[in-house]
């Protein structure tokens, strides 16, 4: 059996509503790297790759036993989107209108509802995909080099030297 398959190894895409720029602004990109770190230390996953976008994220995790996929996904999902609404409300208050829902349980609505999990069961699909997150960047323009990116883990596999504290090789 491959490690991957045994690591169970996934490919996570969650979309800003409707595919607005929020995540242009690096304190809730920030507010990402921080749940991110909160949830490895808290023994939920290992992130092995990352890459915060403008208005999407990319991650390669794995999801620890006994932890499931779907509520892990969920905290993730639910602390950001709270913790950018908090300082929506704060301090741009009118950019929060942008995001109000019709929604029996939410007001405001941060995530598209279906994010995109891929399994990963070989090491040329982990590979494949992790060339997509460090590339994404580029792609988009928010960088030349995909070292030179911030908010990615092409960095730490470039050096080996992780500036987030959290991120796990498989190699």
């Amino acid at each position: 059996m491959s490690v991957f398959k045994k690591l169970e190894c996934k490919f996570f895409t969650a979309t800003i509503l409707e595919w607005k720029y929020l995540l242009s602004n690096d304190s809730y990109k920030d507010i990402i790297v921080d749940n991110l770190a909160f949830l490895v230390k808290d023994g939920r996953v290992y992130v092995h790759a990352f890459a915060i976008m403008d208005n999407h994220v990319h991650i390669l995790w794995h999801i620890r036993s006994p932890y499931r996929q779907e509520l892990v996904q969920r905290d993730f999902l639910r602390y950001s989107s709270k913790k950018i609404i908090d300082d929506l409300k704060k301090y741009n208050p009118s950019l929060l209108e942008e995001f109000e829902v019709n929604a029996k349980d939410r007001t405001y609505q941060i995530w598209e509802r279906n994010s995109l999990t891929i399994d990963i069961w070989s090491e040329q699909v982990f590979l494949q995909k992790l060339e997509y997150i460090h590339n994404n960047p580029v792609k988009a323009g928010l960088c030349s080099d995909v070292v030179d990116y911030k908010y990615s883990s092409a960095r730490f596999y470039e050096t080996g030297v992780s500036e987030f504290g959290f991120l796990s090789s498989l190699y």
